[in-house]
């Protein structure tokens, strides 16, 4: 019988050989040889690309441009469909995304008879019902300098393994003018939960990133909770519906975008380890609200109370409204 020692001496091998097997750099699958695979894959290496994007003006033009002009060329045909969903913008950010070549889907009129609510993991749920393709990528719409190995290197791997169903991007986070010292809620919050309860895990770098991609076939089967819980779920859900050998992760460099303030990033590790909650016990939290303080002039502080997302999608393949799409198609 396995002693506790024996049971962490053997997680930590099965990690430590994941990370020899499951990591890669993207420059070790160059751009003709995924398209090679695609054609081979036929309509199973159909690839749509989603951008969730809230106000996201300053920068979701530059990335789709990119993506058009890198990646969905007669030449390289890499990526088939580009969509941003739209979850509410009050800025330009859906004229300047349809200018530069998407396809613009606005979040309240996807499964318009199910009111939607705010969050992340809301619009990436319904995205699925508003893209064809069968390797579904993510790719956050606030990224500043960005180059389209963030799609194609994530996307790679799917291409050219039939036994991945999910790939991370992993990178520097970059914060201020340092290339690095940014994913304060990763390093505070969601790597000790993963280490902890979910140690096979533990190879991931940037287990809360938002590019990655994975087969509809996987993403279809998992509840996504709909605000900043949705990468740790979707990763420690994952895990547990293909295991450990079909998860991996990609360098694709560093990563730049729009740090969050304090005040912001407490909301998103309340909701990180509410959805790391659920899953260890899915059972209720006694409370489901945050309160932070804010000092205000003349001395003194003032509490804002915020709620913490509780609410999860279920998986889309219980939807009768894609259920049918995918049946028709």
């Amino acid at each position: 019988m396995r002693t506790v020692k024996d049971r962490e001496a053997h997680v930590l091998d099965e990690v430590d050989h994941w990370l020899e097997r499951r990591s890669w750099s993207a420059a070790e699958r160059p751009l003709h040889r995924l398209l090679a695979a695609k054609r081979a894959a036929g309509p199973a290496g159909s690839v749509s690309v989603v951008l969730p994007a809230l106000n996201e003006e300053a920068t979701v033009g530059d990335i789709v441009a990119a993506i058009r002009r890198g990646l969905m060329t007669d030449d390289m045909p890499l990526v088939d469909e580009l969509v941003v969903v739209d979850s509410g913008s009050t800025d330009r950010t859906s004229e300047v995304a349809a200018a530069a070549g998407a396809k613009v889907v606005h979040r309240d009129e996807v499964l318009p008879r199910l009111p939607t609510v705010p969050g992340k993991g809301e619009v990436l749920w319904r995205s699925l019902l508003a893209t064809s393709g069968e390797i579904v990528c993510f790719v956050d719409a606030d990224l500043r300098e960005f180059d389209t190995t963030f799609v194609s290197g994530i996307v790679g791997p799917l291409l050219t393994d039939p036994d991945l169903a999910m790939v991370k991007a992993m990178y520097d986070r970059a914060i201020g003018d340092s290339p690095a010292g940014g994913g304060r809620v990763t390093e505070l919050v969601a790597r000790p939960l993963l280490n902890l309860h979910w140690p096979r895990l533990a190879g991931f770098v940037q287990p809360l990133g938002g590019e990655y991609a994975a087969r509809r076939s996987l993403l279809e089967r998992l509840s996504f909770p709909v605000g900043y819980g949705v990468e740790l779920g979707l990763l420690v859900d994952a895990l547990h519906t293909v295991g450990l050998d079909a998860l991996a992760q990609v360098d694709v460099g560093v990563r730049r975008h729009r740090n969050q303030d304090g005040l912001a990033l407490g909301r998103m590790a309340a909701a990180i380890h509410r959805t790391a909650h659920v899953r260890q016990a899915r059972g209720p939290l006694i409370r489901p609200v945050l309160t932070q303080f804010e000092r205000v002039p003349g001395g003194g502080f003032v509490p804002h109370t915020h709620p913490v997302d509780t609410e999860e999608r279920p998986p889309m393949c219980t939807v009768p409204e894609y259920t049918a799409r995918r049946t028709a198609a």
